[in-house]
């Protein structure tokens, strides 16, 4: 006999899952404050996307492209590649929630690394398979750990390329030997949410990585350079099957039509693109001097933020420091739940914003700037 139940009860596993916490925006009391926690671009979005955006209001009535056309004809030109294998979503973490759903099942494993994006372990866990940790090595993505990890239940693995909290980057070479060490039918997911940042010979997003085999996804986003965090603006690059597959699934209208308008935009005028580039190396650079001169540690970094290690000594800990910041309007992340305990990540901010961090936490340290 079925035992009636009281009410709606989820299916087993999704009441496991550790809600996604974003960094945090308000420092109470405090007259001006610096949010550095969720990797936001300073100089926001082009005037060229906002004019854009504003246009899009005229037509409100109506319903968005639901194939995005205009902006994945506007990706594919930039990126030269063929509209057929672009598919946009709500900002890139639709895409990665939906090739889990369409990849994924019981009894299926997932494979992260150990300081990668909160969001795979979630979607993996939201489909219903299990999601199987690797070390890294350095804050680095390991690849020999992922491949000794994959047994005859790995159907999907994510890399977060440049890492997120880390900064830290992998070489199109080892990309292209973890792809070869693959079984066929497991998806490689390369996240390139900071592509745009990068200024390395041997780093390449995964655009020749997936144009020459038939297991791999490269999903980018336009809410970090391209300062649409508000618009979620996401796309992903895969072969046409895979393409196909996700299509099935998504919503008919998942981008509406001022993320279109203003994402197409924003990628067309890529002289803006490079200016933000441009700043953010420049700080990236100067900011990791700084706090390495009075006494932290930065993990090297290739995105636009840093993450700052501290003493582990009574008084000098990233505790005691994001208190001090938080105090003068400087909110950083903390990033205990990706597995550093004692340890801050830095968003470039405003110049006056990075100033203020490095005279603060110059202070802290009892040092001078």
């Amino acid at each position: 006999m079925s035992v009636e139940m009281s009410k709606p009860v989820p299916r087993p596993g999704i009441l496991d899952i550790a809600s996604y916490v974003p960094g945090k925006e308000h420092a109470p009391g405090v007259a001006r404050v610096y949010k550095l926690s969720s990797n936001e671009t300073p100089l926001g979005a082009s005037p060229k996307a906002i004019e854009a955006c504003k246009a899009a209001a005229d037509n409100l009535g109506r319903y968005p492209d639901g194939q995005s056309v205009e902006l994945r004809e506007a990706i594919a030109t930039v990126h030269g590649l063929n509209p057929a294998n672009i598919l946009c979503g709500n900002g890139s973490d639709e895409l990665l929630g939906l090739l889990c759903h369409v990849y994924l099942g019981a009894g299926d494993e997932g494979i992260i690394t150990e300081h990668g994006f909160l969001v795979y372990k979630i979607q993996i866990m939201g489909a219903g398979a299990t999601p199987v940790v690797v070390k890294e090595k350095d804050h680095t993505v390991d690849v020999d750990a992922i491949l000794a990890a994959v047994t005859e239940k790995t159907k999907i693995v994510f890399i977060a390329n440049p890492g997120n909290p880390t900064g830290t980057y992998v070489p199109v070479s080892e990309i292209r030997r973890l792809q070869a060490g693959l079984p066929k039918h497991v998806v490689l997911v390369l996240d390139a949410a900071y592509a745009e940042y990068v200024r390395r010979n041997d780093y390449e997003a995964g655009i020749e990585v997936v144009s020459s085999n038939a297991n791999v996804v490269m999903t980018r986003t336009f809410s970090k350079a391209y300062g649409l965090a508000a618009l979620r603006v996401g796309w992903m690059y895969a072969p046409a099957e895979i393409v196909d597959a996700v299509n099935r699934v998504r919503g008919p209208f998942n981008l509406n039509a001022a993320a279109i308008a203003a994402g197409a935009a924003a990628i067309r005028d890529q002289a803006f693109v490079q200016q933000a580039v441009s700043f953010n190396q420049m700080w990236v650079e100067t900011l990791t001097q700084a706090l390495e001169a009075i006494g932290l540690k930065v993990t090297p970094s290739v995105a636009n933020f840093v993450l700052i290690h501290f003493p582990d000594i009574d008084g000098k800990r990233a505790a005691d420091a994001d208190e001090l910041l938080t105090s003068r309007g400087y909110i950083l992340r903390a990033v205990r739940s990706y597995g550093f305990s004692n340890a801050l990540r830095m968003s470039i901010g405003p110049e006056e914003a990075n100033r203020g961090v490095i005279a603060a936490l110059s202070e802290f340290m009892g040092r001078k700037v």
